[in-house]
């Protein structure tokens, strides 16, 4: 039987730490699903396009790693992709209690999901899509280190969409 995952999330925009989830997830699994839901509680800086854009060129060379976009419940996306497995990257203490609290109700309302908790490496433990946001938002991208900076937070293909968007 095949396994499959689903990592979910916004990924506005997507980080070098996502990106290292993806990979050691795309080792662990025979198919990995990245989706990007929509939270209607957000405001997104990128649209569902230009997020799907970053990340199917930051993973282009991971041949089971698939790229989609869905809303409603991740356990209803897993269902329809018969996916079991659930991989959430986890970057300190605080990551840990909120999402053991949601993978105990994926379980209750899936069954057969099995949340995977995959550490951060050490060198992405800072990067956060929020902090990616504020740079952009204060206008470090336009600076004569913009790129250089951004290198250290997000995968370099990205890098020309945000320095261009902002």
């Amino acid at each position: 039987m095949k396994k499959i995952a689903v990592f979910a999330g916004s990924f506005d925009p997507f980080t070098l730490g996502h990106l290292d989830i993806v990979k050691r997830a795309s080792a662990l699994f025979d198919e990995l699903w990245v989706v990007i839901f929509e939270n209607t509680s957000k405001k997104y800086m990128y649209d569902e396009g230009t997020r799907m854009q970053m990340i199917q060129k930051a993973v282009k060379g991971l041949k089971n790693v698939k790229v989609d976009c869905a809303a409603g419940l991740t356990v209803d996306y897993m269902k329809m992709v018969k996916a079991t497995y659930l991989v959430r990257g986890i970057r300190g203490a605080a990551d840990v209690e909120y999402e053991q609290s949601i993978a105990w109700n994926n379980k209750v309302l899936y069954p057969e999901c099995e949340t995977i908790f995959l550490s951060s490496s050490p060198e992405h433990l800072n990067v956060s899509s929020t902090v990616v946001r504020e740079l952009l938002k204060v206008g470090v991208a336009k600076g004569a280190n913009g790129k250089k900076i951004l290198a250290k937070y997000v995968p370099a293909t990205e890098i020309p969409l945000l320095t261009t968007n902002h």
